[in-house]
């Protein structure tokens, strides 16, 4: 049974398929049967370009518990990364 769960999101950066690395301007993710991972449901994130043609994806096939850990790793990144960039941007103050 098709479950219709489809959350589609702009996206910016580079994938890699069969014919080399592509821009990717979409993501794609769904629960749904996958195509190879041995599931009978799995979430499949898809990184896209549609405008490329049927070649231009990059894909993933995970059980819910791995997408769930993976979520959890991108969150614990982003936020690391977010404080990265601030500590950056921060101008030393000036000697007196």
């Amino acid at each position: 049974m098709c479950t219709s769960i489809v959350e589609i999101v702009p996206a910016e950066g580079a994938g890699k398929s069969f014919d080399g690395w592509f821009p990717v301007t979409r993501a794609v993710v769904s629960y749904d049967h996958p195509n190879h991972a041995l599931l009978d449901d799995g979430i499949i994130v898809d990184f896209v370009n549609p405008d490329l043609g049927p070649g231009a994806r990059a894909a993933v096939e995970l059980t819910l518990e791995s997408a769930r850990a993976l979520v959890g790793a991108l969150e614990r990144a982003i936020a690391a990364a977010e404080l990265e960039e601030a500590e950056a941007r921060r101008v030393p103050a000036k000697a007196a």
